[in-house]
């Protein structure tokens, strides 16, 4: 059975006013006394943000458990030192980011400006194995017309500086600015997928391969293909969700290339803009079905990903966890939903905020 792991990345803010706080080198120095060697938590690009990472899990029970008991070790940590976590994907309220001291983070700040500069945005990576390269790219080139339902499905980021955006994730929009961001062209090969990757670092537009941010690519450390679309979802049950989708989804483009079925190329072009629409609308609206790139409400694109995956969620006994926790996304909303529910009941963005941080938790 394929393992999962996660990666989250959370807000750092003031437990009373909600304001984001940069206090990650105090928090990530206080979780290396308190648990030394266990190398969970991780410094990001931006002073108000930090990241937790689980270990690889074959159960989804397990790895849902996981991320519940690492979203409240994160906030134990920042509790100490007078802050806390909140799994909003871009801060409702104005922030002036902090970009980290570290020479990687300066490289990118001159390289690439304001977009550095403004990219406090918290996203969810989803690691799923594979047995090789050639079944990492087989897969990529496969599950491309899907990753816009994750998209959708995860959403959670309507609010930038101060004001609604007008998207459901526009943590996605801001994303997109990083040059080498996006959806792929067809690889077909793992030659042509690291000659690609080569190429792109002699440039020298981007520092490194690890700054290939390609919708889904192969992982630089692990045997793994590495999922890029999410945003961080409010609860830890939707992305649990999240991750029990990708690995059937990459399960299931890991059979049709078995199989020998050639995959689906809708052309970058639609791709962006099936990512777009998933990003502006989330579950409120229409999407772009995959197989067909046409309109159609949001509740039938998420019950096609259902069925697309079924064969592979039934096989790994998740095919019931996920059907409910879609039917529950559609019938409760997603992260946007419910801080836009939030702030109509409150008129407060300060309220939204300190009402998530007790949602991250639950």
């Amino acid at each position: 059975m394929r393992t999962v792991g996660v990666e989250e990345e959370l807000l750092l803010v003031d437990p009373e006013t909600g304001e984001p706080r940069a206090m990650s080198a105090a928090v990530l120095a206080r979780a290396e006394r308190e648990d030394a060697g266990q190398d969970v938590f991780e410094k990001e690009l931006h002073e108000q943000m930090v990241e937790f990472a689980t270990h690889p899990q074959s159960s989804m029970e397990s790895l849902h458990a996981e991320i519940v008991r690492c979203r409240k070790e994160a906030a134990g940590h920042a509790e100490e030192i007078g802050c806390t976590v909140a799994a909003l994907a871009t801060s409702p309220l104005p922030v002036s980011p902090a970009v980290g001291m570290n020479e990687r983070y300066r490289w990118m700040e001159q390289q690439y400006g304001i977009a550095t500069r403004e990219q406090l945005v918290m996203g969810c990576h989803v690691h799923v194995s594979v047995e090789s390269d050639e079944e990492g790219v087989a897969v990529l080139d496969r599950l491309r017309p899907w990753l816009a339902v994750l998209t959708a499905l995860s959403a959670n980021s309507p609010f930038w500086q101060g004001k609604d955006s007008g998207y459901s994730s526009y943590r996605s929009r801001v994303w997109q600015r990083w040059p080498s961001a996006g959806p792929t062209e067809l690889f077909e090969s793992p030659e042509r997928y690291h000659r690609r990757v080569a190429e792109m670092v002699a440039t020298g537009t981007i520092l490194d391969e690890g700054m290939i941010y390609f919708d889904a690519r192969l992982s630089e450390r692990y045997p793994t293909v590495e999922i890029r679309v999410s945003d961080v979802a409010l609860h830890a049950e939707t992305a649990g969700l999240v991750a029990t989708l990708t690995r059937g989804l990459v399960e299931t483009a890991a059979r049709e290339w078995r199989e020998g079925r050639e995959p689906v190329d809708p052309g970058v072009s639609l791709l962006r803009l099936s990512a777009w629409q998933a990003a502006s609308s989330g579950l409120t609206g229409e999407l772009l079905h995959p197989g067909t790139m046409r309109r159609m409400p949001a509740e039938a694109v998420v019950r096609a990903l259902l069925d697309h995956t079924a064969d592979a969620l039934s096989d790994h006994g998740d095919l019931d966890r996920a059907r409910e926790g879609c039917e529950r996304l559609l019938r409760d909303g997603n992260g946007a939903m419910i801080q836009r529910a939030l702030l109509e009941r409150t008129e407060s963005l300060r309220d939204v905020v300190t009402e998530c941080v007790r949602h991250t938790q639950a």
